[in-house]
């Protein structure tokens, strides 16, 4: 199959682990964030650290928008769906996501919320049009990927002139992450961890494109590359991380050339900039308040924005203390330094949000890592 089984050849891999083995300076550490999940879940998926060179280390980043919404955005939805008159649509993985008290919109529904699970805005656009008598909102998340479908349901709306529809806008952006992550670095401080480079989000860059990424790389002297989601895309990043590290070059670097380019998807960016605005700030699980790191429709729009629409006070709740979400999140703790991990927390009975959601560090290395770790042990 074209574009898939070249990029997942086993004899490739392996020589490019070699070359990447045969680069890295054996007397230098190198740590590189790949900060989108579908990175983690490949490198899970496809036991990339175990070809890598014991100098080389991966850290799982905040990429995976459901582990990153907070519990307080939860329960403001889980309140929203309790009333009487409204239906909430919401995508299947933010369906047992715990808000505080172990609540979750699994639960609500069972307790008799109308909430549905949907696969696209289109779908709750459709349930709007069967169901006039009902207050239909779409609960959005996601970073600059699903930003668009979102942009586009609202232009859909505007034109079928649906009065009952409205979003809970949850959309996030990457730049501002990355900025957080990198000016909270203090090496004194154990609750940070260092970086030398980060393997850039696929997705996310197909619509904003590399440039907003230049600024990172200059300012902080990171080197960035954009990379595809199968194995033999991350290890060649891993190895063009590693010669702009030994190269002491910090630039923003393409390997996902078939899909990326420096501009990104201008008319996407053009829908979403027609529609939405920047907020202030927004909670991150794991990073706190991040300033303009998150949107909100514009007053032209406030019509379909459900915060204003339903009167929805802003909710804040503190994560289970014993969960490690929040430094998983940030890179500073793995999966398996959880005490919560594979014993009360699995994906049948999820303590936190990264065990949820398929992009999910934890959910990642329960799927595929943990029986490796058990080798590494008794080997």
């Amino acid at each position: 199959m074209k574009y898939v089984d070249e990029y997942r050849d086993g004899n490739r891999a392996r020589q490019l682990a070699e070359v990447i083995a045969a680069t890295a300076a054996p007397d230098r550490l190198y740590r590189f964030m790949e900060f989108c999940g579908g990175h983690t879940h490949a490198i899970s998926r496809y036991g990339l650290e175990d070809l890598l060179p014991d100098n080389i280390r991966m850290i799982h980043g905040p990429g995976c928008p459901v582990c990153v919404l907070p519990a307080g955005r939860i329960d403001m939805a889980i309140a929203l769906a309790q009333r009487p008159e409204v239906t909430l649509c919401v995508y299947g993985d933010l369906m047992r996501v715990p808000g505080s008290q172990r609540n979750s919109l699994l639960r609500a529904k069972a307790a008799g919320a109308d909430v549905r699970m949907v696969y696209s805005t289109l779908d709750a656009i459709a349930i709007a049009e069967q169901q006039p008598a009902r207050e239909v909102v779409f609960f959005a998340i996601g970073f600059e990927t699903t930003t668009p479908p979102s942009a586009m349901a609202i232009r859909l709306a505007t034109e079928k002139r649906l009065g009952n529809f409205s979003i809970f806008c949850n959309h996030v952006l990457t730049p501002p992450a990355i900025q957080a992550i990198l000016d909270g670095v203090d090496l004194a401080d154990p609750d940070q961890v260092a970086l030398d480079g980060f393997v850039g989000p696929a997705h996310v860059s197909t619509v904003i494109g590399t440039r907003p990424y230049e600024y990172f790389a200059e300012t902080f002297a990171k080197p960035v590359v954009i990379a595809g989601f199968e194995p033999l895309d991350v290890m060649q990043a891993i190895l063009m991380l590693v010669q702009q590290v030994n190269e002491d070059r910090h630039q923003v670097e393409n390997q996902y050339i078939r899909a990326v380019n420096r501009d990104g998807n201008q008319r996407a960016q053009a829908a979403v900039a027609e529609i939405f605005e920047l907020r202030a700030q927004f909670e991150w699980r794991g990073l706190g308040l991040i300033p303009h790191s998150g949107l909100k429709l514009k007053p032209a729009y406030a019509g379909f924005d459900a915060e204003c629409r339903f009167e929805m006070p802003e909710l804040t709740a503190a994560d289970n203390p014993a969960c490690e979400c929040g430094t998983i999140l940030r890179g500073v703790k793995k999966p398996a330094d959880c005490k919560l991990f594979g014993t009360v927390c699995t994906p049948d009975n999820p303590m936190g949000s990264c065990m949820v959601s398929s992009e999910g560090a934890c959910a990642a290395h329960w799927t595929y890592g943990r029986f490796r770790d058990i080798q590494r042990k008794a080997s």
